[in-house]
């Protein structure tokens, strides 16, 4: 069965990307536990999606994404400078293992959207945060095999998502 809309699709993969002139694995699938999507729906890169369309189970896959269609460009406006008081607990300390230079903190913002920002810089008054994502700029390269193809059950399609192993666990 070929890859296609509205299937049920499992693959074992690896994700690489450049790190100071070095490749280095970003994301990969653990042995026996495959990414596992409904093809077309929305949950994985449109890039991804069309280098694997058409493949059939034990085909492999080797491909890149520039970051343009990957997860885009640093965009300057989501680094942020936040008041370290911001950090400070109601007794006025800060966790110092927590506030550190390379650490990925979960904030939220004024109206209660939850994301995650990268500790840029520390000083005495400002943390600058960025709050890009964090394969912003890259070029991913993605390797691996097809595991599974099947037909999504009407609830998984109603759902948005797959069930069982490798999907969600209602």
């Amino acid at each position: 069965m070929k890859i296609t809309e509205n299937l049920v699709v499992s693959l074992d993969y690896t994700l690489q990307v450049d790190q100071n002139g070095e490749k280095v694995i970003a994301d990969k699938s653990q042995p026996g536990q495959p990414l596992a999507f409904i093809f077309g729906s929305g949950m994985l890169l449109p890039e991804f999606e069309s280098n694997i369309a058409g493949k059939e189970v034990n085909d492999a896959f080797d491909f890149k994404i520039s970051a343009e269609n990957g997860y885009g460009n640093s965009d300057p406006q989501q680094i942020v400078n936040i008041p370290i008081d911001a950090f400070k607990d109601p007794s006025g300390n800060i966790d110092q293992n927590m506030l550190k230079v390379g650490n990925v903190l979960p904030m939220q913002d004024n109206h209660g959207q939850h994301f995650n920002g990268l500790v840029a810089e520390i000083n005495d008054e400002i943390v600058t945060m960025d709050f890009n994502h964090p394969l912003a700029d890259k070029e991913l390269h993605f390797t691996g095999v097809v595991i599974e193809v099947r037909e999504a059950t009407e609830e998984e399609l109603a759902h948005g998502h797959v069930h069982g192993p490798g999907g969600h666990q209602h």
